[in-house]
């Protein structure tokens, strides 16, 4: 069914267009008793206002934030959203979300769209890499914030996790339980986040002036089906791996899958707190992503507000939660 339009709220109420207009837009010098006709008339319609065509008829921006995001299905993302609508909601914003699948073109047609709806802000968890097009809309006044992975090519406010330290963190922890033979198992390497955990890795790795971990590195591992794959080809190998670290939640659970038939399973760190991460014992590099979201959004309100200073990076802080997986001896 069409949606009811104002022409109809105006014709069943016996009033002109714009008077209907007036009464619903609750304007002076509409007598009572026609205002309640006008009313009645949407009521019994479903007539509804627009309210950011509304808005911008009034010079004003619209009350919405942007959030280009990825696959909103993965906690992570879920966890970020959410702390972005609860701190947005707080200065009367709303929050209104599209996933970027990780795709570049994808991305830069979301963010249009998202101008083109004259969005108050824009929050950006990037897929791609060179983000200079965007420095024109925030010069006309728009403020991006961009969330888990830097902006390139632009400076605006960021906030990020301690990726590196994060993964130094957990190639530390098995390095001190004996492991030497650790894997990687890592996403699209492309990606800055995970570019930081790599990298984290192997600075602990070289510092502890080990290199048998070399055999077992995987990267570009993007789901869980393919974790599982890559983590049962590392223990059919000889020697196999005595530990694994994989760098993020989806990965962990692929890994988790991989070795359910292993008798002696390897010792296994996983970058991101999961569900049931506590009941399955799982060693994980946790941080909190509701504040990711939530300083995000706190920066968008401030830019919003009229702060107009240099930009700014948040970093969140790492630590490893101990639960049984990642203090497993070598075998």
């Amino acid at each position: 069914m069409r949606r009811p339009t104002l022409t109809q709220v105006a014709e069943l109420a016996g009033v002109s267009l714009k008077t209907a207009s007036r009464a619903l837009n609750r304007e002076p010098n509409v007598a009572p008793s026609t205002g309640r006709r006008v009313l009645d008339a949407a009521d019994l319609l479903g007539y509804r206002l627009n309210g950011i065509a509304r808005e911008l008829r009034r010079g004003a921006t619209s009350a919405l934030v942007g959030l280009v995001s990825g696959d909103l299905t993965n906690p992570f993302y879920s966890a970020v959203a959410s702390g972005i609508e609860r701190e947005l909601r707080q200065h009367g914003l709303l929050l209104i979300t599209a996933n970027n699948d990780e795709d570049a073109a994808l991305e830069r047609s979301l963010v249009d769209a998202f101008l083109e709806r004259r969005v108050r802000a824009l929050l950006v968890i990037p897929s791609g890499s060179d983000h200079e097009y965007l420095s024109i809309e925030g010069n006309r006044g728009v403020p991006f914030v961009f969330l888990d992975r830097p902006p390139d090519g632009l400076a605006a406010d960021a906030v990020l996790i301690d990726n590196a330290g994060g993964a130094r963190s957990a190639a530390e922890h098995l390095l001190g339980r004996g492991h030497r033979k650790i894997a990687l198992v890592a996403d699209l390497k492309r990606m800055a986040p995970q570019k930081g955990r790599i990298d984290g890795f192997v600075k602990a790795m070289h510092a502890a002036g080990n290199n048998e971990w070399e055999p077992y590195v995987r990267t570009d591992v993007h789901d869980v089906r393919h974790a599982e794959h890559a983590v049962q080809e590392l223990l059919a190998l000889d020697p196999p791996p005595t530990a694994i670290f994989t760098t993020n939640n989806r990965l962990t659970t692929g890994a988790l899958r991989g070795m359910r038939d292993i008798r002696e399973q390897p010792a296994l760190v996983g970058f991101d707190d999961f569900d049931l991460a506590d009941v399955l014992g799982t060693t994980v590099v946790a941080h909190d992503m509701t504040a990711l979201g939530r300083e995000a959004a706190r920066l968008a309100h401030e830019r919003i507000s009229g702060h107009t200073g240099p930009a700014r990076t948040i970093v969140i802080s790492t630590s490893i939660i101990a639960r049984g997986s990642g203090e497993r001896p070598p075998r």
